[in-house]
């Protein structure tokens, strides 16, 4: 408890007053006296240091271990993003191929667009962002194969890899005309990779 010093002088100015018109030692001695440990001159406001080194610390131990658990939650939702967009342009082709009867795009750029007067250089089957070839931290790469003597694609290949790997994604993916997704995780994914 903090005790103004107006406050005691206050009170030893009424004792005085008090022994001046006659009241005795028996009638004063029925208030508390003050202790000593509650006398506190110029309290200190604020936190000590050590209060102030055990808050640090505690966010430091905190910050350890939560960021290396967000950057693994970061790159597991890239790599699922990833599959998600392979299997997206897997699934255009498909629908370029039987809609306009030329087999597949020969790039990713025809797939896209904005769809209200499709065509084959402008279907509308993915998003522009997809067609750029770059999202969320993955590069996608389709590369035409082989083609017909009207030079519309037969074959196709098509890799998502990590634009920063071990920081956006550690697994590299592969997909072809035969739309089965492949992974792997050290180089960059191939025709005789492990399928998901």
């Amino acid at each position: 408890m903090v005790v103004d010093l107006h406050l005691i002088y206050r009170c030893l100015d009424l004792c005085n007053l008090a022994g001046s018109l006659g009241i005795t030692r028996k009638a004063m001695s029925k208030f508390k006296p003050y202790e000593r440990s509650q006398l506190k001159i110029g309290a200190q406001k604020g936190f000590s240091l050590i209060e102030l080194l055990i808050v640090v610390a505690v966010i430091l131990v905190v910050a350890a271990i939560a960021i290396p658990n967000y950057i693994q939650s970061k790159m597991r939702a890239n790599e699922a993003s990833a599959v998600h967009t392979v299997r997206d342009i897997s699934t255009a082709e498909l629908f370029y191929s039987s809609t306009y009867g030329i087999n597949y795009s020969t790039t990713l750029v025809q797939l896209s667009g904005s769809g209200i007067n499709p065509d084959p250089n402008n279907a509308g089957l993915i998003d522009s962002i997809v067609a750029s070839g770059v999202k969320q931290g993955y590069a996608f790469v389709y590369t035409p194969v082989t083609a017909d003597a009207s030079g519309h694609t037969i074959t196709y290949t098509l890799t998502a890899d990590p634009t920063n790997a071990g920081v956006t994604g550690q697994r590299h993916f592969y997909s072809d005309q035969t739309c089965v997704i492949r992974s792997n995780i050290s180089t960059a994914a191939g025709p005789s990779d492990v399928p998901l």
